[in-house]
């Protein structure tokens, strides 16, 4: 019996030595922040469509008015990036690293990477546009996305208006066959619309303010645990339908061409509603990241 009773203890010690080898192995592959070090924060915006996936013309889509629609373009400014931790406390991306712009056309765009002090992040808060300081700074210091050529206007993908010298913020463009033939067509039959949405508050006197600060909470589903050596990325849907069936509806053929007008600020109301948080991954950056 006594014998016995030793084969037992040893078992005890063995497990338990086992758990906590265990318990330290885990600890080690998840530490915690050093207020000393960054790690890489991401934010995957994706493009979706209501609950489908996101594609051009010819694929047809149908809006809360039973409208059909199909899209031709779609680019949006995302900036001013803020991380938040469950004390309150907030890290702002330094500006001149917080400029993004999606493309609809290129997926390789939906990624917005910066570096951040390691943390664990409970929220994130970004610009949907182009802030007022950065836009009132002399065109030489607006560099990488921000840079334009002032010829090149709002067509053929430019994203800044030369007659009013300010960003679009979202351009969104596609076909709806409800619009009449007096609003708008072009050479091969199909019928067009156009949402152009800018408008930062003026510079010397008060305009229009479109800029809108989107909060997205992310205890739901997965905090940012950001770390070095490593790559947190909080990925967001895009709901592109929100555009006409957010807290403002609307009809395509009644507002078929949106740009720079009273009307822009109910679709600008509408930008929050588009993103929301799916899911956040905490994984190793691979070595071009490193």
């Amino acid at each position: 019996m006594k014998r016995t009773d030793t084969k037992i203890g040893w078992k005890s010690v063995l497990l338990m030595a086992t758990v906590l080898m265990a318990a330290a192995c885990s600890k080690k592959d998840t530490p915690g922040p050093d207020a000393g070090k960054t790690g890489a924060f991401s934010i995957e915006f994706d493009n979706i469509v209501s609950e489908e996936t996101f594609g051009f013309h010819p694929r047809e889509y149908t809006n809360a008015k039973g409208e059909k629609f199909s899209i031709k373009l779609l680019q949006y400014f995302i900036s001013n990036i803020k991380l938040y931790k469950a004390d309150g406390s907030e890290y702002t991306v330094p500006q001149e690293d917080s400029y993004f712009l999606v493309n609809g056309g290129d997926r390789s765009t939906r990624f917005t990477k910066v570096m951040a002090p390691e943390g664990d992040y409970t929220k994130v808060s970004f610009i949907v546009g182009v802030d007022a300081e950065r836009s009132k700074m002399p065109v030489e210091q607006r560099k990488g996305v921000l840079s334009f050529n002032p010829d090149e206007g709002h067509e053929g993908g430019g994203m800044y208006w030369g007659w009013n010298s300010g960003y679009i913020f979202f351009k969104f463009e596609g076909y709806c066959g409800l619009i009449s033939d007096d609003q708008q067509g072009d050479p091969t039959g199909n019928k067009q619309f156009k949402y152009h949405i800018g408008g930062f508050g003026g510079y010397s006197a008060p305009t229009i303010n479109n800029v809108k600060t989107v909060t997205v909470d992310l205890t739901q589903a997965g905090t940012a645990q950001v770390r070095e050596g490593l790559r947190s990325n909080v990925h967001l849907f895009v709901d592109i339908m929100q555009v006409f069936n957010g807290p403002h509806t609307f009809s395509i053929p009644e507002h078929p061409n949106v740009m720079f007008s009273e009307y822009s600020v109910n679709i600008a109301n509408n930008f929050p509603s588009m993103f929301t948080h799916d899911h956040t991954e905490n994984f190793v950056r691979s070595e071009d990241e490193l």
